[in-house]
């Protein structure tokens, strides 16, 4: 008996491992095809855009630019990289207008073409040069793509973690078709990178640190404090946003102060530190109109230190941008920077490992990123009810897996909004389930909790949650920064 009850352990423990073994992983639905960067090229890809000559060109840190041909070619060896310009100072922004590529280095923003037509940049101009530099490592600046009025958004990273030596540093400013700046936010400490959603508004990442608890995804509304106050001595220089907002106090927490200064906007989504990145980077929507799968119009995110690129979901609450966070593609050759996003589908990834060091082994990358067709089994998208959330799904969930709410794991936490670095989870709450619903179509649940509570990023594991296929969920995982309840 001894025996044969060890043979049907062994059988449990082997169909347990087949079983595994057929689970669909993140490769299945989503393929990495790396660009064949030459030899001897140090790509440490800041800025990539999408020319309407349909060469994709891709900006190093070392201030060179490449122009990449056929770079939706199947195969890597279909594709050419050839030098479009070089001198310029740590490239952070790429965009696009009338021919000419708009380029965002550390000291201003320029333009530049090829007006001989023989594949090299020959004409640069200078844009705006408003703000200052004086030499410290920590001083990026990244630009946007245009917004709906012509404009480029540009996010100016502090002299270092606490301080603002030269103009505008800690800012965001906008610079218009002509040239000119307007300082439209305070607050901003290290930024990973800056980008739209399909609405048109424009976000942020800014990374754990002095007055960062953990890394965010924050809504640049023009007029906002964002946050650290490191840049508060150039409001002397301004009144485009009006007063200099009154001084957050070190300790509190984040929705404690938003309620006493008018200007602080909340991070968006939270992105909580070592469970989903540490080093929150470049910011793309998809906008292929469903070529890139069942994601349209939601934002993705890179993490620099993870090699990932994370998704994002996102509502508006009391006029406030707040949502969730989940894990989407890992495995990304270097440490993600920047993102861009084609009308035709796929999305590519720029990546480096230097300074901070990366999961991805490589120095750098840049890799594109392909819907192979089939749909995954994940959460579409997390919304806040006044007594719970609303799940949905990419496609119906097994009715009976749902109910069982002894496999859900929830639980709540903040963040302590302070002057020294970063922050641990703070506040704990263990919320109890004491209602799951499931649509009739199966394709969303509704969860009711005993208690939610404001300013706290909600997460929850939907371990049981099965497709009516049996498969379970390919990332179970979701983060809610709760900063406003509904009504």
């Amino acid at each position: 008996m001894r025996y044969l009850h060890l043979i049907m352990v062994l059988a449990v423990c082997c169909s347990y491992s087949l079983a595994d073994d057929k689970l669909p992983t993140e490769d299945d639905y989503y393929t990495i095809t790396r660009l064949p960067v030459p030899d001897g090229v140090v790509l440490e890809a800041g800025g990539i855009e999408l020319m309407s000559d349909g060469k994709l060109y891709a900006s190093s840190r070392r201030g060179d630019i490449y122009a990449v041909t056929n770079p939706f070619a199947k195969y890597p060896a279909e594709m050419k990289f050839t030098k479009y310009a070089g001198g310029l100072h740590e490239v952070l922004g790429l965009a696009e207008r009338d021919g000419w590529l708009y380029v965002t280095q550390r000291c201003e923003m320029s333009r530049i073409k090829d007006t001989n037509q023989d594949g090299r940049a020959d004409l640069f101009e200078t844009v705006c040069d408003e703000w200052d530099i004086n030499g410290d490592y920590h001083e990026y600046a990244f630009g946007s793509k245009f917004d709906k009025q012509g404009n480029s958004w540009v996010v100016l990273c502090l002299t270092g973690s606490f301080s603002s030596a030269v103009p505008y540093r800690g800012w965001c400013v906008r610079v218009s078709a002509d040239g000119k700046m307007t300082p439209t936010c305070s607050g901003i400490r290290s930024p990973g990178g800056i980008g739209m959603n399909a609405a048109g508004d424009m976000f942020y990442t800014d990374n754990q640190g002095p007055w960062n608890g953990t890394c965010a995804l924050k809504h640049l509304k023009p007029g906002s404090f964002q946050g650290h106050p490191g840049g508060f001595r150039w409001f002397e220089l301004t009144d485009a946003i009006g007063d200099k907002p009154t001084e957050p106090k070190s300790g509190s927490r984040m929705m404690v102060e938003a309620k006493r200064i008018p200007q602080l906007e909340p991070p968006a989504v939270y992105f909580p530190y070592k469970k989903m990145g540490q080093s929150a980077s470049g910011i793309a929507y998809d906008r292929s109109g469903g070529k890139f799968g069942p994601f349209q119009n939601q934002m993705f995110v890179g993490d620099q230190t993870f090699s990932t690129v994370m998704r994002v979901s996102m509502e508006k609450v009391k006029g406030h941008y707040q949502g969730a966070c989940f894990p989407f593609k890992s495995g990304i050759a270097s440490g993600t920077l920047s993102l861009l996003s084609t009308k035709d589908g796929p999305m590519f990834v720029g990546s480096t490992n230097r300074g901070w060091g990366s999961r991805g082994n490589k120095p750098f990358g840049l890799e594109r990123l392909d819907w192979t067709g089939k749909v995954p089994f994940e959460i579409h998208e997390m919304r806040a009810k006044p007594d719970g959330f609303e799940f949905t799904f990419t496609k119906p969930i097994d009715p009976k897996s749902a109910q069982a709410v002894a496999e859900y794991d929830v639980k709540t936490y903040c963040y302590i909004y302070q002057a020294s670095y970063g922050s641990p989870e703070v506040d704990h709450t263990q919320p109890t389930i004491t209602k799951v619903v499931v649509a009739p179509d199966g394709m969303s649940l509704r969860v009711t909790l005993d208690k939610v509570v404001e300013g706290h990023v909600h997460e929850f594991h939907l371990n049981g949650v099965r497709s009516k296929a049996g498969v379970p969920l390919l990332h179970k995982e979701a983060y809610y920064t709760l900063n406003y309840i509904p009504e």
